[in-house]
């Protein structure tokens, strides 16, 4: 079975059980400041699995982009990937363990709407208990129902089998699905079951969390005001076990690019082959979704990956003509074979990487250079941009002895620093939901509509970062604020916060929201019915209008004074706007 209908499957089957589907949302998160990336299928949900109502009701399901980066140097092993789609159905308030467990069994083993698999090939697992919640006798009752020999179910610890997206927000007991991937490993104690994990004889292929606690600074505080589901399956790892193979790069989702990979190779080796694969479908995803490449935040990551990638090109001395690039003849074949699902996945996407690549070919020639002049490791890295491995390697070619330990430390050092400046660096959406932080968020709503007012209509916004400290907003447009228009803009804000608006959120279809001219997020894309939240005057018309999740207050006179402290550039054609409220 063939990783398109993988997908079409999995959403057909959700669908045809009440579950409404909705669009991947962008590898950037919205409300998330933890992280630079979306790296799990929940993190878009987060609000939803809090309490507010979704838009599409209780019942969704959808393929999320994912992006971690966290074990790089694990990518060219048999399972991880920096990017990765994630099949996740969710109930919002709805079903729990029953249903939610019923149908992961029917899916991976129905014949019909499902993938088939052979049952006697599953080994499940559920949560053993702790202080924060009891042994998950339940679902191992629910799983010996639909014929699981209770031998193949083995509880685990919360390491194992506790799943939340970091220190704070929704989370819960999880019970996982895993797939002998040899058809002869058979029945195995718990001891064995483990060793057999290790060996990836057996891999895990879906995972049913039961969102129903909360935690907060680390610790599980209580239970959510409802009970969710949230399902996660790695389209990687299902399109490996459905076409027989020990790892997606010899699936269809790769298998062209490896090919073509392994026929250009005049060095080839299978590590710096999946690297230069996997980094380069991750990069052209996060190109896809707005990010540029950049000295910092998330476009530092798209360059490291792309520079890594390159190296591992160079690594296998691929041989093709002068008007190849390493990154177009590549990235054609994903773009191929993603463009049909994420119409996002485009050739002009191709021009980006190529940019990039010469540039770090001059990188790579300045480097050089320098290398030759015996300069510090560390300098090469952090002032040229020249990969320690490349350091390391033509050391060991010359002879010369190279102190990686002192790279470490100073490594170390330079990213502590860089996490303290960093700090407050924009990250979009909201830090958290406190009272004053939900203030904010509805002063920013205001600023939007008194930019658009007072100095120009065309105004967008190009990102935001709000904490409980201060908003700040990042906008279109051409020119440096002079002090009479911040003033108004000021002025224009105050007057709305003292006439008492009511701030209301309406749920409607995304072709009536549209016709209404609502505020965009910049490159995001939006299920059948949105959420919209309005700021209206006593006559009940709009002064803004947002696609929005919220949380806002319920009227402006709640806000305070608001303050611009301050207003500058960010980058080519955008501004920044600092503000507060007292």
């Amino acid at each position: 079975m063939q990783s398109n209908e993988i997908r079409e499957r999995f959403l057909k089957f959700f669908e045809k059980r009440g579950h409404k589907i909705i669009p991947s949302a962008s590898l950037v998160p919205e409300n998330d400041p933890s992280v630079l990336f979306t790296t799990a299928g929940m993190q878009p949900l987060v609000p939803y699995l809090l309490g507010q109502e979704h838009p599409m009701g209780k019942r969704i399901a959808d393929i999320q982009k994912c992006v971690r980066t966290g074990d790089l140097d694990d990518i060219g092993d048999n399972r991880h990937f920096s990017f990765f789609e994630m099949m996740g159905n969710w109930s919002l308030g709805d079903y729990f363990k029953d249903e939610a467990i019923k149908w992961s069994y029917e899916f991976l083993t129905g014949k019909v709407e499902g993938l088939g698999l052979d049952v006697n090939r599953l080994y499940v697992t559920v949560f053993e208990g702790d202080e924060n919640a009891p042994y998950d006798e339940e679902s191992k009752k629910i799983w010996m129902s639909l014929g699981i020999p209770e031998h193949r179910i083995y509880a685990l610890p919360a390491d194992d089998n506790w799943w939340s997206p970091g220190d704070n927000g929704p989370c819960g007991p999880c019970s996982e699905m895993f797939y002998d991937m040899l058809g002869t490993v058979g029945d195995l104690d718990k001891q064995g079951f483990i060793d057999a994990q290790k060996r990836e004889d057996v891999i895990e292929i879906w995972n049913d969390v039961f969102m129903e606690y909360e935690k907060k600074d680390g610790k599980v505080i209580g239970k959510l005001k409802q009970k969710n589901v949230d399902t996660g399956a790695g389209l990687e790892r299902i399109t490996a076990v459905m076409q027989g193979k020990r790892t997606a790069y010899d699936t269809d989702l790769f298998s062209d690019v490896m090919n073509l990979i392994k026929e250009k190779s005049e060095n080839y080796n299978e590590v710096s082959a999946r690297i230069l694969a996997d980094h380069t479908r991750a990069v052209l995803f996060m190109l896809a979704d707005k990010v540029a490449p950049s000295n910092a935040d998330r476009g530092y990551v798209l360059r490291r990956l792309a520079r890594r990638a390159i190296r591992h090109a160079d690594v296998l001395k691929l041989k093709f003509s002068e008007s190849e690039t390493v990154f177009r003849f590549i990235a054609e074949k994903f773009v191929k074979k993603y463009e049909q699902f994420y119409p996002e996945i485009k050739i002009s996407l191709i021009v980006e990487l190529a940019k990039e690549e010469s540039k770090f070919r001059l990188t790579l020639e300045h480097g050089l250079k320098e290398f030759e002049k015996g300069v510090d490791p560390f300098v090469l890295f952090t002032t040229y941009g020249f990969p320690i491995e490349l350091t390391l390697e033509l050391a060991k070619e010359k002879g010369i002895s190279i102190d990686v330990e002192d790279f470490n430390k100073k490594m170390a050092e330079h990213q502590k620093l860089s996490q303290t400046a960093s700090a407050g660096m924009f990250k979009g959406g909201l830090a958290n939901h406190n009272e004053q932080t939900i203030k904010l968020h509805t002063a920013h709503h205001l600023l939007l509509a008194g930019l658009q007012a007072i100095v120009s209509p065309t105004i967008k916004q190009r990102g935001s970062n709000i904490t409980e400290e201060r908003l700040r907003m990042d906008f279109l447009c051409d020119h440096k604020l002079t002090d009479e228009e911040k003033q108004k803009v000021e002025d224009w804000v105050n007057d709305k916060i003292k006439q008492g608006l009511n701030v209301v959120r309406r749920e409607m279809p995304l072709v009536e929201a549209e016709k209404l001219g609502a505020e965009m997020e910049f490159g995001a894309k939006y299920p059948e019915v949105v959420s919209l939240y309005f700021i209206e005057d006593k006559d009940g018309n709009p002064i803004s209008k947002e696609f929005c999740g919220g949380p806002h207050v319920k009227n402006t006179a709640e806000l305070g004074a608001f303050k611009i402290q301050k207003e500058e550039a960010s980058s080519q054609g955008v501004r920044r706007i600092k503000a507060v409220l007292s």
